[in-house]
């Protein structure tokens, strides 16, 4: 039986994206038959208000995700909403009717069991959807830039993928620590990066990358890589010798290979992987500093509400696709409510 989107589920089911198979977005199809969850051990159940679309989504449904869900499986895994449900063993939890933001399986849905342990209020007078970035994107660049790309005042900061959700939030915040920004995007982006306040702003696809940043900075003492194969050579061509830090978090354009022979005899510098999830759990109190951080952030004004594209729930596929297609820029969401 086929359902139109405004016919209301009973209350046992919901609507959600089910991602059938690992050929990519376009086996995510809209059902509206899938049973509500319900809150495990240290889970809240909340009220989706708005799901944080993000590159890992896109390798999800590629099945290139590590440790990623294995097909069919309620996509998504961002998203902010109101608590309607306390699972057990919750520690000292929020209260029912608190709007949260956090990350977990299943964000595509207009109910989600969502980790406790990471889930932060949204700020008081943001929407839901105005905090959608805010443990993922703004936590992803925080740590990059922080505690391990050891920023300080004055530094050379390399920001690639600059029109992203992690890139926007990453030229913002090295601005705010002082740093001088170079900054990659294709060309119909720069101008929104420029007014990000990046001091130079190129084009990653062009061929003399490397040659242009050195000549711009003379070496760069940090580095942020989220594109891979495309620009990995140039990251670590442009960082300084032995003083200069390359962070990995992503690979949007494809694996690139590192060697023990290219860190000795040609690129003898500082290279540091980062995966948000891995890091919340394996290092928790720098975790929880960097939340910490983040809450001073909004309060002095440097992190403001977020302006995301949110789209309605059944066009999660396509936006997938021209993410995938790097047709996007800035942040989108989906709303599973319209």
């Amino acid at each position: 039986m086929k359902t139109n989107d405004h016919q209301h589920t009973s209350d046992q089911t919901m609507r959600a994206l089910l991602q059938r198979s690992h050929r990519g977005p376009k086996d995510l199809i809209l059902t509206s038959g899938r049973r509500r969850p319900i809150p495990g051990p240290g889970e809240y159940l909340i009220r989706v208000g708005a799901a944080g679309v993000n590159f890992a989504d896109v390798m999800q449904t590629r099945g290139t995700y590590g440790g990623g869900p294995q097909a069919p499986y309620v996509a998504g895994f961002e998203a902010a909403g109101e608590i309607v449900g306390i699972g057990p063993d919750v520690e000292t939890p929020l209260q029912v009717g608190t709007h949260v933001i956090g990350a977990g399986p299943g964000a595509f849905a207009q109910y989600m069991a969502l980790p406790a342990a990471g889930a932060l209020p949204v700020p008081s007078g943001w929407t839901d959807a105005e905090a959608l970035g805010m443990v993922l994107n703004w936590a992803t660049a925080l740590a990059a830039l922080k505690p391990l790309g050891e920023i300080k005042p004055g530094d050379a900061v390399l920001v690639h993928a600059a029109a992203g959700g992690v890139g926007q939030a990453a030229v913002r915040l090295a601005r705010h620590y002082g740093a001088r920004v170079i900054a990659t995007a294709s060309p119909a982006k720069h101008d929104a990066v420029r007014a990000l306040g990046a001091d130079e702003v190129l084009d990653s696809a062009r061929p003399d990358l490397a040659e242009e940043i050195t000549r711009l900075a003379g070496g760069v003492d940090l580095v942020l890589e989220s594109v891979g194969q495309a620009t990995f050579k140039a990251s670590l061509s442009v960082a300084k010798p032995f003083i200069g830090r390359v962070v990995v978090f992503g690979a949007a354009s494809g694996d690139a290979t590192l060697t023990t022979h290219d860190l000795v005899f040609t690129h003898q510098v500082q290279v540091k992987g980062l995966h948000i999830g891995a890091l919340a759990s394996a290092a928790p109190s720098i975790y929880r500093s960097l939340l910490t951080e983040i809450g001073v952030l909004i309060a002095h004004g440097v992190y403001p509400p977020g302006t995301p594209h949110v789209h309605p729930l059944g066009d999660g596929p396509a936006v997938l696709q021209e993410l995938e297609a790097g047709q996007t820029h800035g942040k989108h969401g989906l709303d599973p409510w319209r």
